[in-house]
């Protein structure tokens, strides 16, 4: 939902360290960057939306969950002309209404569980330490592409998970879509 003044930085680090991500997209940032929507797909990195204005998705009721989802989702597309079929909740903010209309609209809804706390402005250190220090396997660790410091903190981190052996997925590949 930011700007881009460092995701070429972040898109850089996650090619030498050849790491797919994903990247959640909010619809006016997708339609106001298709450049960035392009190059992020092109890359190889999923794509996934993160709603239509960014708003507490629980304050709204199930048609106004779907044209957040759906237009959001629209938007993306336009660019890579794939499905779009993962959601993360601004915020981290749902509810049951939120998960079920979600899924009946065929979205797998994401949480994380390493919250790196980018969007404060950590310095780049005190945002790596916080993801190496509490992930586990099977983490979704939330970064954000405009945080202040974490174009810096990408490398780090990357390369401190490797190094413990760790390896890395799109959330896409990571999760259980059948049988869950």
């Amino acid at each position: 939902a930011w700007g881009t003044e460092y995701t070429d930085k972040i898109l850089k680090a996650l090619e030498v360290s050849d790491v797919r991500a994903t990247f959640f997209m909010v619809e006016f940032w997708a339609e106001k960057y298709e450049d960035f929507v392009a190059k992020i797909h092109n890359a190889g990195h999923t794509i996934g939306t993160h709603s239509s204005t960014h708003s507490y998705m629980s304050k709204l009721n199930a048609e106004e969950i779907k044209t957040e989802l759906k237009t959001s989702s629209e938007a993306i597309e336009k660019v890579t002309g794939g499905k779009v079929e993962l959601f993360r909740a601004p915020y981290g903010d749902y509810d049951d209404e939120l998960i079920k209309t979600a899924s009946e609209l065929g979205y797998y809804t994401i949480q994380w569980d390493v919250d790196s706390l980018d969007w404060k402005d950590l310095s780049a250190s005190d945002i790596a330490m916080r993801v190496v220090n509490n992930v586990k396997n099977g983490s979704i660790i939330l970064l954000h592409n405009n945080g202040l410091h974490t174009a810096e903190a990408v490398p780090v981190i990357l390369e401190t998970l490797k190094n413990r052996g760790f390896t890395f997925l799109p959330v896409d590949e990571l999760i259980y879509k059948e049988n869950y």
